[in-house]
């Protein structure tokens, strides 16, 4: 399928938007300009480091390149960053400081571009954005990247601001989550929901006692996304794409330190469990039944559409298999996933993207059969937190 960059499509959808529920109106996608190539990573990251000549070091983060599936990502970290900011590298080095006042520039920088194409696609006047969430866990400050996002744009001053920090890579679909709750229980508002993430407050020299380091340097990338959401779009003015139902958060016991993260004086300390996927797939199949049973009658799973955040290629592996899911319901995870890493909260939003870009291209085309009507949308995080929602494609 390929990257679709970021044109604004001009269709008018197909399905008629049910009264009072929360629909997508517009999406926005924005990354650095500075563009991480996997083949040849782990060679060019350990030279960097001084640890190119470390063999078994180099082989497996080689291995790791290639088992990410990942071909590209981006970066807010660039030659000048570390240069000028060389403590980034001294393992204990107190530079959480540093690395906060870089990551809050970037994420607002980027959230800031991200809202703006989304406002551009949606092409209503800013001042009649009502709600604002804001999604990150890449920054810590008072006040929060909601008010510089808000201030940078124009946003009225009486709109109202909803911070949702360190929820990790299920971020956005709390995001959604949020902004669904929002809109359809403020008749009339429109929600800019903004999402902005880089790897800079955890970026650091791989060491023995962190494998997740070299997990880290091979598979995240950094970018911002944004959504424009409301209920009973209004005809000829607006576009809705994509339509929210019911939707469920749980946690999973026992599971609390399976993805971990310790914010100290040298940044955030991660940590993230081998055990990973096996959880995911060992209790999947409970979480998507009480999904299942909120879809229309007769629908099994290969009829439906699945956006799930590619955390990994293991994770999108283990769902497919326990699920028995045919392999295409999964393309545009893992186009996204390919194209740009695992950008933390961001990625669902981009899965969506995909999946409303893939369905205007087969109708463009008029290809046979149409896309599934209903689907899941699904996002893993700390916790483990899993959020899923029933989604529905106006295409």
């Amino acid at each position: 399928m390929g990257s679709f960059g970021d044109s604004i499509p001009m269709e008018r959808t197909s399905k008629q938007a049910a009264p009072g529920k929360a629909t997508v109106l517009a999406i926005g996608r924005a990354v650095p300009i500075n563009v991480i190539h996997q083949e040849g990573l782990a060679e060019r990251y350990l030279r960097e480091l001084n640890r190119h000549e470390e063999p078994g070091l180099l082989a497996k983060l080689e291995r790791l390149c290639t088992n990410t599936t990942v071909k590209t990502r981006y970066t807010v970290i660039t030659e000048e960053v570390v240069r000028n900011n060389p403590g980034l590298l001294v393992e204990g080095a107190t530079t959480v400081r540093e690395r906060l006042q870089i990551s809050a520039e970037e994420v607002t920088k980027l959230g800031v571009e991200a809202a703006k194409k989304a406002l551009a696609e949606w092409n209503r006047p800013v001042e009649d954005i009502t709600h604002l969430v804001y999604v990150s866990s890449s920054e810590v400050r008072l006040p929060g990247g909601d008010l510089y996002i808000a201030a940078t744009l124009g946003l009225r001053k009486t709109v109202n601001r909803v911070m949702l920090y360190m929820l990790g890579c299920c971020g956005g679909a709390a995001g959604i989550r949020v902004a669904k709750d929002l809109a359809e229980n403020n008749p009339g508002s429109r929600v800019l929901l903004t999402t902005s993430d880089n790897c800079l407050i955890g970026y650091r020299a791989p060491h023995p006692d962190r494998p997740y380091d070299l997990v880290g340097a091979a598979l995240f990338g950094d970018g911002a996304a944004s959504m424009i959401i409301g209920a009973d779009p209004i005809l000829g003015k607006e576009t809705p794409w994509f339509e929210f139902h019911q939707y469920i958060q749980t946690f999973i016991p026992g599971t609390e330190h399976t993805i971990d993260g310790t914010l100290n004086e040298s940044g955030i300390i991660f940590t993230l469990s081998r055990e990973l996927p096996k959880v995911i797939e060992n209790n999947i199949e409970e979480f998507a039944e009480e999904l299942h049973g909120m879809l229309p009658k007769g629908l099994n799973y290969n009829d439906i559409f699945w956006a799930v955040h590619p955390g990994g290629p293991a994770i999108l592996n283990a769902v497919e298999r326990k699920l028995e899911l045919t392999p295409e319901k999964l393309v545009s995870s893992r186009q996204v996933l390919s194209d740009y890493g695992n950008i933390n909260s961001n990625t669902i939003i981009y899965v969506l993207d995909y999946m409303r870009q893939a369905s205007l291209k087969k109708r463009r085309e008029q290809s046979p059969g149409p896309d599934p009507e209903w689907g899941f949308m699904l996002a893993f995080g700390p916790g483990i937190t899993v959020e899923g929602m029933v989604a529905r494609n106006l295409v």
